[in-house]
């Protein structure tokens, strides 16, 4: 009895601790929210202005034809009823084939995506560590010059549009010093050095994006722990201004500042359409666009719905990092 009725309060004490709970209706959130973008998606491919078997056969196309490609397709059936079909072979991991190549489209979409995750995680592991590190310097030197030179460059460099960035990348380091290619195209023979070297603009231009916002954050959330009263004991104790940024108050900002890496991941997941249209880069984002101008719907929805989910899926992890970094509720009274 008693060590059941131990384990029943271990459970109990699992069941009701606040991070739990909240990890929970996180997951429950992202969950009713995927619901919901699937939807959309899916309301609005089918909002597109005219019919899709006769974009696909061609006016010329018979009336028999039409109707047959129509039954394949299963448009004659209900949208309720598409939707739901739909939905059940996604869970699957079926997203069907596509129109304009015949292809199964996870086939199509496994090697995009790939590639997708390959320039947004290059790009992290470029823009994370200088972000942290220009806030934390920013942080050190908060109120010099050098502060205000690097809140202003990288503010600068976030307040131009990634298309007109891209360009002037292009312009200086292709066309004028002829350093790296203008157009990253990868194929699948490609060794690690070549494929980094093809990426490098869209990566410098990506990493331009995204750099302010967490630099910033940093800096940030720096600033407000450097004015607690531990801080101020350790600063009576003789530390280094250095070694007080780097071993007491980084430590301490971590939850909003994983917060908003983990945002800006999913932004350069995401948000590479333009860059990858800008560079003819093979990933996800590419796909999606020449989908869309072939009226290849069956791939627009896949692809719209695999960026949701990432992006979804980072958010969540976000908030999942900023609970468990949070000690109040890791140790709860």
């Amino acid at each position: 009895m008693d060590r059941g009725g131990r384990m029943a309060r271990v459970m109990n004490g699992f069941i009701f601790n606040p991070m739990v709970k909240m990890v929970a209706q996180r997951l429950a959130i992202g969950i009713g929210t995927l619901l919901v973008i699937s939807v959309l998606i899916f309301v609005g491919v089918e909002a597109l202005p005219g019919d899709l078997a006769e974009s696909v056969l061609g006016q010329n196309a018979l009336p028999e034809t039409v109707a047959a490609f129509r039954a394949e397709l299963n448009l004659d059936l209900p949208a309720h009823v598409r939707y739901g079909t739909w939905l059940a072979e996604v869970v699957r991991g079926d997203f069907g084939n596509s129109l304009a190549s015949g292809k199964p489209i996870a086939e199509l979409i496994g090697w995009r995506f790939k590639n997708t995750l390959f320039l947004a995680g290059t790009t992290a592991l470029v823009a994370v560590p200088l972000a942290l590190c220009l806030g934390m310097f920013a942080a050190l030197y908060r109120d010099t010059w050098m502060d205000r030179f690097l809140s202003i460059s990288t503010l600068s460099a976030i307040s131009f549009p990634e298309f007109f960035v891209a360009y002037i990348l292009i312009t200086l380091f292709s066309v004028k010093l002829a350093l790296f290619p203008s157009i990253s195209t990868l194929t699948r023979d490609m060794s690690l050095a070549v494929k980094l070297h093809t990426i490098t603009l869209p990566c410098i231009t990506l990493t331009l994006v995204v750099l302010a916002h967490m630099m910033r954050m940093t800096r940030a959330a720096i600033i407000n722990v450097m004015d607690l009263p531990f801080i101020e004991m350790a600063r009576l104790k003789g530390i280094s201004r250095r070694r007080i940024v780097f071993a007491h108050a980084l430590p301490n900002a971590l939850a909003p500042i994983i917060n908003v890496i983990a945002i800006n991941l999913a932004y350069l997941v995401v948000g590479v359409v333009v860059v990858e249209v800008v560079f003819v880069y093979p990933g996800l984002g590419q796909l999606l666009v020449d989908s869309v101008s072939k009226r290849d719907l069956p791939v627009v929805q896949a692809s719209g719905l695999i960026f949701a989910v990432t992006y979804v899926g980072l958010n969540l992890t976000a908030d999942v990092l900023s609970m468990v970094s949070n000690p109040r509720l890791r140790h709860p009274k």
